[in-house]
C-alpha cells in the first residue's frame, strides 16, 4: 500500500463502531510558527526500512536500533548515519533481534533497552545492551527489573531512566539504572501508566511526552516532568493532540515533537515546546508523516530515520532532517 493511498473502513471492538480512512494525515492542532516555522532535509536512506526501531546519537553519528523488517520479524540491525558524509554504514548487530526497544546515549555509549522479540507474541523483554563505538562491540548489562516494549527512556545526571512501556498492559513504571555500580533501582512511578510514549531529558529533568494505553485504548496528551532531586513529578503543558508512536528531542532548550499514530490516521506535525512560557507551536510539518520513528540530535539538525508510513504496518526507510 503507498503512503498516499487511504482506505476508509468501519471496524468493530465489541460495542463500538470505529470508523477512518487508513492513511489520512492529521497536521499539527498548535497555533503555527510561522516566523521560524524551520526547515526540512532529505537525506541518504537507511539501508533497510524499519518502523519501532530505536534512535540515538553517539560520538556525532546516528544509530538506528532493531525494529520491524521483512514481514514484520523483529530484526538485530544496527547502522549508523554519517551527517557529515551523508553515508549509512552496518555496525555490528544487536544480541537479539528485538522491535520497540528505547536507546540511550551514554559517556560515549550507545544503551539499548527491552523491546519485544516475536512478530505476534510480542514477548516483553528485560535485557540492557551497552556498545562501545571504538570497538564495535556490544555486552550484555544487568537486565531491568520490569521486561517491557515500547518503553521511553532518557540519561540525566550519569543515570538511565527507563519508563513505561508495555507488557500484557501499559506500565507507569520507574527504573534506573546506575553505570558506575551496573545496579537496577526503582523511582517514584509516572503518574500516567502508558506506552509508545517518548522522553527526554532538558535542564536536569525528564519530560515523559504523550504516549497509549493501546492501539485502540486511550491516548494521552500528558507531559509528566520529573526532577531526580526530589524524585517528584509535575504536570506540563499538554500535547496540542493525544496520540502514540511520537518521537522526541531537546535542543536550543526547547523540545520538539514529531508524528504519531492514532488507530486509523497517522501525523505529519511537527511541535515544539517552550517549556519556560508552557507553550506549543506548530513547525513545518513533516515531508513524510509517521509513527514509530526515532529522534536524534546532532549538530545544527535533528534526525529522524525510518518509521511507519500507514497505521500500524507501513515500514519506510526514509531518512529526513530538521533544522529550527
Amino acid at each position: 500500500m503507498g503512503s498516499g493511498m487511504r482506505i476508509c473502513v468501519t471496524v468493530l471492538l465489541g460495542a463500538a463502531a470505529l470508523g477512518g480512512c487508513i492513511g489520512a494525515t492529521t497536521p499539527s492542532g498548535a497555533p503555527p510558527d510561522d516566523k521560524q516555522p524551520g526547515r526540512w532535509a532529505t537525506l541518504a536512506p537507511m539501508p533497510s526500512s524499519r518502523q519501532e526501531l530505536a534512535v540515538a546519537e553517539v560520538g556525532g553519528k546516528v544509530y538506528a536500533v532493531g525494529g520491524f523488517g521483512d514481514s514484520y520479524e523483529p530484526v538485530d540491525t544496527v547502522e549508523a548515519y554519517d551527517p557529515a558524509a551523508d553515508r549509512w554504514e552496518a555496525r555490528a548487530p544487536l544480541p537479539i533481534a528485538v522491535h520497540h526497544p528505547a536507546a540511550v546515549s551514554l559517556g560515549g555509549k550507545l544503551y539499548v533497552l527491552g523491546g519485544f522479540s516475536g512478530r505476534v507474541s510480542q514477548v516483553p523483554q528485560d535485557s540492557l545492551f551497552e556498545y562501545e563505538p571504538a570497538t564495535n562491540a556490544w555486552r550484555t548489562l544487568a537486565p531491568m527489573p520490569t521486561a517491557r516494549g515500547a518503553l521511553g527512556a532518557a540519561a540525566v545526571e550519569g543515570k538511565i531512566h527507563a519508563l513505561g512501556g508495555s507488557q500484557d498492559r501499559a506500565l507507569n513504571a520507574h527504573e534506573v539504572y546506575d553505570p558506575a555500580t551496573g545496579r537496577w533501582s526503582p523511582r517514584n512511578p509516572m503518574p500516567t501508566a502508558r506506552d509508545h510514549l517518548a522522553v527526554v531529558t532538558l535542564g536536569g529533568k525528564l519530560y515523559a511526552i504523550g504516549g497509549r494505553a493501546s492501539f485502540f485504548g486511550e491516548k494521552y496528551a500528558n507531559v509528566e516532568i520529573y526532577d531526580p532531586a526530589t524524585d517528584s513529578w509535575r504536570i506540563g503543558a499538554s500535547l496540542p493532540a493525544a496520540r502514540g508512536g511520537i518521537a522526541a528531542a531537546a535542543m536550543n532548550e526547547r523540545i520538539f515533537v514529531f508524528g504519531g499514530e492514532l488507530p486509523f490516521r497517522i501525523f505529519n506535525a511537527a511541535e515544539m515546546l517552550d517549556p519556560a512560557a508552557g507553550t506549543w507551536v506548530a513547525k513545518a510539518p513533516m515531508p513524510t508523516p509517521r509513527h514509530g520513528l526515532g529522534a536524534a540530535v546532532a549538530g545544527k539538525r535533528i534526525y529522524l530515520p525510518g518509521g511507519g508510513t500507514q497505521p500500524g504496518p507501513g515500514r519506510t526507510n526514509v531518512l529526513e532532517a530538521f533544522e529550527p
